[in-house]
């Protein structure tokens, strides 16, 4: 069972969201909160495995949040809820840590997926917001980490996986575009992440974006 836990300020969108969970087998609706003012003994009280995060809230906001929950429960994956046209809290997001990404318009079955996907350890993202992300890195010309000459020693199948990454494919997407399976997809990321010295699909996707890895 993937026990979920809900962070929406829409009381709507949040009973939505508990009855599509209620409704699923294998999943558990742990609770659903309209802010973020007591996270830490919301979390202690629903032992939460992922966590639906609206980005934009009062008070405390998604971003904020996700740094903190990610610093003090690195075990719970938070996936991040957003709308198109929130680029730059996006690539925040991504820097704070955030597991995945769904779009608030995405069909009930993406919220399934995605939820389904991070718990496993994959980084569901949309091609669509992998763009808008790239976008802001190209735009606001972002430096996180020096461009520079490592060779990290990636194989050209690594290479391809994580270019595949930065694109926004989810590891189903890319089990099928490399003619791979699932597990081997998995496999093949584990040892990217160790190779590049990161812990986190937006990690491995940041250094590849700065370092030019794709």
């Amino acid at each position: 069972m993937i026990r979920t836990v809900i962070y929406d300020d829409n009381g709507a969108r949040r009973e939505s969201l508990q009855a599509l969970i209620q409704l699923t087998p294998d999943f558990e609706f742990a609770g659903s909160f309209e802010n973020c003012a007591n996270i830490k003994e919301d979390i202690l009280a629903t032992n939460p495995d992922v966590i639906l995060m609206d980005i934009e809230m009062p008070g405390l906001n998604g971003i904020e949040v996700t740094k903190h929950v990610n610093d003090v429960f690195p075990e719970i994956k938070i996936l991040i809820q957003t709308v198109f046209n929130e680029s730059e809290k996006i690539f925040q997001a991504l820097c704070a840590g955030a597991s995945g990404y769904i779009l608030k318009n995405d069909p009930p079955h993406k919220y399934l997926e995605a939820i389904n996907e991070v718990y496993n350890g994959g980084a569901p993202i949309s091609a669509s917001v992998a763009k808008k992300v790239l976008g802001f890195f190209a735009n606001k010309n972002v430096v996180l980490t020096s461009p520079g000459t490592t060779d990290y020693l990636l194989s050209d199948r690594e290479k391809e996986i994580l270019h595949l990454m930065v694109e926004g494919h989810n590891y189903k997407d890319i089990a099928d575009k490399s003619f791979i399976s699932y597990e081997t997809v998995r496999t093949h990321v584990k040892h990217i992440y160790k190779k590049l010295h990161v812990a986190s699909r937006s990690e491995a996707v940041t250094k590849a974006i700065q370092q030019r890895l794709h």
